[in-house]
């Protein structure tokens, strides 16, 4: 028994990544590629479920003759991108506007003022398809960066097609570092 932590043990917090991986494995192998989309939809709405395990093990599973490659970056891509839509219509309810009382009222806590919003939303219609395509490659920006595109209303086709852009290329390295991997442990047999 480790030490002891509000509502649990050590033991408990380090069997965490474990129960994950485990979680990830079962679905994988039991549900195949809509096993896949599900993941990956989830990895976009609850975070902490990594893409980098899910798509390692996806690619794993190519060496292994049990997935093709390019169906199952398809189907991931099809789920991260649901996923991402998710968080852009949350960001488009609650809309730019709705900002304002939080920030003048909370933003001196977030250093943050309503200028500096102004500022950052211009940014964001300058920029937005670029910065969603770049966020793609970044752990956590990869989702957040929905919330501000649906709060500026960036258009729906050019950020799904922007997400899908970047999640292609993100899940296409993940995928073949896994299958990589996959295949130099086959070498080991």
């Amino acid at each position: 028994s480790g030490t002891r932590l509000p509502g649990g043990s050590v033991d408990a917090v380090r069997a965490l990544p474990r129960v994950m991986t485990d979680f990830i494995l079962n679905l994988i192998q039991s549900w195949g590629y809509a096993g896949i989309f599900i993941l990956m939809f989830l990895e976009n709405v609850f975070p902490p479920i990594p893409s980098e395990v899910i798509m390692g093990l996806g690619g794993m599973g190519v060496a292994k003759g049990h997935f093709d490659f390019w169906t199952l970056v398809a189907v991931a891509v099809a789920g991260t991108t649901a996923g991402n839509w998710v968080w852009y219509g949350i960001g488009r309810w609650i809309g730019y506007q709705r900002l304002k009382p939080f920030i003048d009222r909370h933003g001196r806590w977030l250093t943050l003022d309503w200028a500096e919003v102004e500022r950052l939303h211009d940014w964001f219609l300058k920029f937005g398809p670029g910065i969603v395509f770049i966020a793609r490659f970044m752990p956590v920006t990869r989702t957040m960066v929905s919330l501000p595109a649906g709060m500026v209303r960036m258009n729906q086709a050019k950020f799904l097609s922007w997400t899908a852009a970047g999640s292609t290329i993100w899940i296409s390295a993940l995928a073949g570092a896994g299958n990589w991997f996959g295949r130099q442990f086959a070498n080991l047999d």
